[in-house]
């Protein structure tokens, strides 16, 4: 497309607004592709003038507006990446929303393809790798029987998701399946693209495996996607594949050539004012003079990739940042800092679903500072990243673990060796050291619970986690102490307690009457809704149902208020795990209670995305009443407390 004349049409055009609307998508998106942003956001200025602010889409049809809504998300997650903006792909994730809400009504499948492919994008950022995935599967379910370069871009974008979460296999199968539609295509940024992700793979298979053909193999691609990408004239992505380049050599040893390439990479970015890019090009640089033992160096540059990361979204880059911080720290001798930065990786990991990232941060502390940390942390800390990385196939975090076994194994041998020599010696007969690690993590955590009176959040924060990483361990593997919990007490026929009773309680924070309590009920099958309007009913509260998720979303939307949600899985329209997610990024609904009620065997991705407890459906449905006395007796704890605090 010869831009130029396109630009010269539009001034000389006598255009309506629909038309002038779309001739604007059309222009954004391709200096999107060349990696122009400002000059796309230009573009799109008489429709998107504030960047902070929604687009102006009134007048326009609604094909129209949702096409702006998708061009100005997509852009608004691109310039967050580039300018390290917090709150910026949660921005962009609401605009890509709304565009495919508005093509889901219109019945357009290819657009709403498009669109999951730039939402996967935002989630990718944020190191939510399952729900970029998600999003990817639908889009390619939308485009099954398509042969076109949309098909390859979603196949090339599940790549990268992959490659990113180690698992290089699956990355190999869609950029096999891409590898036919990007070569009859003529798209040059899409076959950069492509060359440029799949030697991403065959490097990290050189490193690994110390495989020479894969080395040669992944040169071609970057050469081919620097090709690609100067024919499209996108400098950034240019930038990118140096960057590419320098880890690739600093893995295998050649240093030299790979600060040049570095040099350049970090170069081209800074010109383009891309902070997010020129920290990505840091922490390469951090990781090359770590490899060649020069620990302080590395230090001061990983420090600084940190605190640009921080500032921003891309959460999966942040705690490759933190764990190569931390691994710097150590090796400088500052143990504690040390600690605390790949404690942080992996809080930072687990919060927006890296699971991954938090085991090779987990690894890295066995590694690093195995000698600081004690035998029995050690073992737990090993158990728990063989556990996040048991479905990884990148063959250098295999060749880790096996590595850090030994080094638990030692530790454990030290340990006991030291015990008091009248101890009768342990016999290794029939020892388990998952068994043991088991054992071990139980005692910590109940522990824990006991000093911190029985309160989840308090005990996450003694055992130096996240309030749902604590959550999972206890429903998954140590059941057991779900008793040890704060006791729910039995609820009365009222919210409100007696007077007795409420002249204790602050009068600052009045309860409310049960019959003030509004919750939204979304659930398809007419047989648990009524049953649960009822049963709630008895307790005097309001219960709103509906039975579909896009219907549940439109009254999230409104001004109504609930005090509490109770959502389904299984849902038509939009899922019960995604409604959740829509919901925690509302600012009216970000603290309201959620207990998801389902038969699915969903409970890990339903903590992820912010749920207050999960139930089973049928045989917990009788537990509903308590749960819904029990969240909102924390609610209004959690009141009382900050209203304590302000005073």
């Amino acid at each position: 497309m010869n831009l130029a004349f396109r630009l010269a049409a539009k001034e000389s055009e006598s255009l309506t607004q629909v038309e002038r609307a779309q001739l604007c998508c059309r222009l954004a998106k391709q200096l999107e592709k060349a990696g122009e942003y400002e000059a796309a956001c230009e573009e799109l200025h008489d429709f998107w003038p504030q960047r902070d602010g929604q687009p102006l889409v009134e007048g326009l049809d609604q094909a129209t507006a949702a096409h702006v809504l998708l061009r100005v998300g997509a852009l608004a997650g691109w310039l967050g990446s580039a300018h390290q903006a917090d709150g910026s792909q949660e921005a962009a994730k609401n605009l890509i929303t709304q565009s495919i809400e508005i093509f889901e009504e219109l019945g357009q499948s290819k657009q709403v393809a498009e669109a999951q492919a730039d939402l996967a994008l935002c989630y990718w950022r944020e190191g939510a790798f399952d729900e970029a995935r998600i999003n990817l599967a639908g889009a390619l379910d939308r485009l099954k029987n398509e042969d076109s370069d949309l098909k390859a871009v979603v196949l090339i974008r599940a790549g990268l998701v992959e490659v990113t979460a180690g698992r290089w296999n699956e990355a190999l199968r869609f950029y096999e399946g891409s590898a036919p539609l990007v070569e009859k295509s003529t798209d040059h940024a899409l076959k950069g693209t492509f060359h440029n992700s799949f030697g991403a793979v065959l490097s990290s298979l050189a490193a690994a495996e110390k495989r020479e053909d894969c080395l040669d193999q992944a040169l071609i691609e970057y050469a081919a996607a620097s090709f690609h990408f100067e024919q499209a004239g996108n400098t950034r992505y240019c930038a990118l594949v140096e960057n590419n380049l320098g880890f690739l050599f600093s893995t295998i040893g050649r240093f030299t050539e790979a600060h040049e390439h570095v040099d350049r990479a970090r170069g081209l970015f800074a010109s383009l004012g891309d902070r997010g890019h020129v920290a990505q090009v840091d922490d390469t640089r951090a990781r090359t003079l770590l490899a060649e033992g020069h620990p302080e160096q590395a230090e001061l540059i990983a420090r600084r990739a940190v605190k640009a990361l921080r500032r921003g979204d891309e959460c999966s880059l942040l705690v490759e940042a933190l764990t190569t911080h931390g691994t710097a720290l150590a090796r400088t001798g500052k143990h504690g800092r040390s600690r605390s930065s790949l404690d942080h990786a992996i809080e930072v990991a687990e919060r927006c679903g890296d699971l991954e990232g938090a085991g090779r941060a987990r690894l890295s502390i066995v590694e690093e500072l195995g000698g600081q940390t004690s035998a029995n942390e050690l073992a737990l800390i090993y158990e728990s990243a063989a556990h996040l990385l048991q479905n990884s196939q990148d063959p250098s975090g295999s060749r880790r673990l096996i590595s850090c076994a030994l080094t638990v194994i030692d530790a454990l041998v030290a340990s006991e060796q030291h015990q008091d020599s009248e101890t009768p010696r342990h016999s290794w007969e029939g020892f388990s050291l998952k068994e043991q690690i088991t054992k071990s993590e139980r005692a910590l955590i109940e522990r824990a619970l006991k000093d911190a009176g029985g309160s989840v959040t308090k005990a996450a924060r003694l055992l130096g986690m996240s309030h749902q990483s604590l959550i999972y361990l206890i429903k998954t593997r140590h059941k057991s102490l779900l008793e040890t919990r704060s006791v729910v007490r039995k609820r009365r026929r009222r919210i409100v307690a007696d007077a007795r009773s409420a002249k204790r309680k602050s009068s600052d924070v009045p309860e409310r009457d049960a019959s003030q309590i509004s919750i939204l009920h979304v659930e398809d099958n007419e047989m648990v809704a009524k049953l649960l309007q009822e049963t709630l009913g008895t307790e005097g509260m309001h219960v709103d149902s509906c039975a579909s998720g896009t219907t549940a979303m439109k009254k999230l939307k409104s001004d109504a208020r609930y005090d509490l949600i109770i959502v389904d899985n299984d849902l038509p329209g939009i899922g019960g795990l995604e409604l959740i997610r829509r919901a925690r990024g509302m600012g009216t609904r970000r603290r309201t209670p959620i207990i998801m009620l389902s038969g699915d065997d969903c409970e890990t991705e339903a903590w992820r995305a912010g749920v207050g407890e999960f139930l089973r459906k049928p045989e917990d449905i009788e537990k509903v009443s308590l749960t819904v006395a029990r969240l909102l007796e924390e609610v209004n704890s959690l009141k009382t407390r900050n209203r304590t605090d302000i005073r």
